[in-house]
């Protein structure tokens, strides 16, 4: 597949002229002016993300919407018994603040792990996994509560331990590419690889619909997708070193505005 090749060749070369990061540098090397995900689309998508009306993200929604309704597990309990029945109103804020270590939690979760938490906890219900249309839809229907409100990492010596291990992965070289996030996300973000951009990395319209899936997905799923496409390993799914790699990018987009549901290509 010459295509194939020819990215890899690229990308090759540029992991050999690359040196590795520390999070310090980093945080020098991170593109100025920050620009958010919609903002590096095509006219085209930066149309079909602004109407909601077109933004196919939105056909999860009204699933959502029901699910947030809907009694669950032996509890029978739903969202809506705890947060009321307009998560617009209840939910305002909280995607922005994501991962975070809520009280009482053995562990920090991202958003998707709360609600998962919250079902096992108050409905007494099985956690649902990785990517499932629900949980992605619960997801995304908090996620929008937010939209245009800054992201606001949660505070806290514990959030802050993950934070440095998720820069440390930033700037840890993978695969046989020998490729790091930051290579492409803040030394070469703005250039083009095989004719497409390569974006800044934000994390704030996600849950996205990503036009190469043709499905809503979730920023773990596109960071595996990166790991991978690097040639390297992924971590197992639940493994720490997502969600220090989600709390790390929260940092860096740390006052740019939530724009989930996000369209990417």
């Amino acid at each position: 597949m010459p295509g194939l090749r020819a990215r890899l060749l690229v990308a090759a070369a540029a992991a050999a002229s690359l040196a590795p990061l520390s999070p310090a540098a980093q945080a020098q090397a991170s593109p100025a002016p920050r620009l958010a995900g919609w903002q590096e689309l095509s006219p085209a998508l930066q149309a079909m993300q602004r109407d909601d009306s077109q933004n196919p993200a939105w056909l999860w929604l009204a699933d959502a919407q029901a699910a947030w309704a809907q009694p669950a597990g032996p509890a029978q309990q739903s969202c809506a018994t705890c947060h009321g029945p307009h998560p617009q109103a209840s939910m305002a804020g909280v995607a922005a603040r994501y991962p975070a270590w809520p009280a009482g939690s053995p562990a920090p979760l991202n958003l998707a792990g709360r609600i998962n938490q919250c079902r096992q906890q108050h409905q007494q219900a099985s956690p649902l996994p990785p990517d499932h249309p629900e949980l992605l839809g619960l997801t995304l229907l908090i996620a929008t509560a937010s939209r245009g409100q800054p992201v606001a990492p949660a505070p806290g010596p514990q959030m802050d331990g993950l934070r440095q291990q998720g820069a440390q992965l930033w700037g840890q070289r993978l695969g046989q590419l020998n490729l790091a996030c930051t290579h492409c996300h803040d030394q070469l973000a703005g250039r083009q690889l095989a004719g497409a951009r390569i974006p800044q990395g934000r994390a704030t319209g996600y849950p996205a619909y990503r036009l190469e899936w043709q499905a809503l997905g979730s920023l773990q799923r596109r960071l595996r997708a990166c790991v991978t496409g690097v040639r390297a390993q992924p971590w197992p799914p639940g493994a720490q070193e997502w969600l220090a790699l989600e709390a790390w990018m929260a940092q860096r987009d740390a006052g740019m505005g939530v724009e989930a549901p996000g369209v990417r290509p």
